[in-house]
C-alpha cells in the first residue's frame, strides 16, 4: 500500500544553486572582458608601432636622399601619421672610421598625451660618405 503522508517535493533549483550559477557566469564574463580589453590595447600598440616605423623610415630616407655626410648632433621634429603627432629625435654620432656616421632615430609618444613619454621605436643605421 503506498504511503500517503509523503511530503510533496517540488523539482527545481534552490537559491544557493542559482547564486552559484550566477557567480560562475559573472567570473566568465569578467574574464572575457579582460581578454577583449587586452586585445584592444595590443591592437592600438601595433598601430602605434607601424606609425612609428613609417616616421623612422622617412627620417632615414631624408638622410640618404641628402647624399652628403650628416652633421654630428641631434634634431627633434614632429611626424604626423594617421592624425597622430609623434615626436622624432634623430641623433647623428661619429664612428671610429671618419667615413661613416651612426644615425639613431627614436620615435616617442608626444608629451602632450600624458605625463609619461613612451618610446615606440628605436632604429639605428650607419651612413657612409657618398
Amino acid at each position: 500500500m503506498p504511503a500517503t503522508n509523503a511530503p510533496n517535493r517540488c523539482s527545481g533549483f534552490t537559491l544557493v544553486e542559482i547564486l552559484v550559477a550566477l557567480a560562475v557566469v559573472a567570473i566568465a564574463l569578467v574574464a572575457g572582458l579582460q581578454s577583449s580589453a587586452s586585445l584592444t590595447r595590443m591592437s592600438e600598440r601595433q598601430a602605434d608601432q607601424i606609425l612609428a616605423q613609417l616616421c623612422a623610415d622617412n627620417e632615414l630616407a631624408k638622410v640618404r636622399l641628402l647624399r652628403q655626410m650628416p652633421g654630428v648632433g641631434s634634431t627633434t621634429s614632429t611626424c604626423a601619421q594617421a592624425m597622430r603627432n609623434l615626436e622624432v629625435r634623430v641623433d647623428v654620432l661619429p664612428t671610429p672610421n671618419p667615413n661613416f656616421r651612426r644615425v639613431d632615430v627614436r620615435v616617442d609618444t608626444p608629451a602632450a598625451e600624458g605625463p609619461t613619454v613612451f618610446t615606440l621605436l628605436l632604429l639605428s643605421t650607419v651612413v657612409g660618405r657618398f
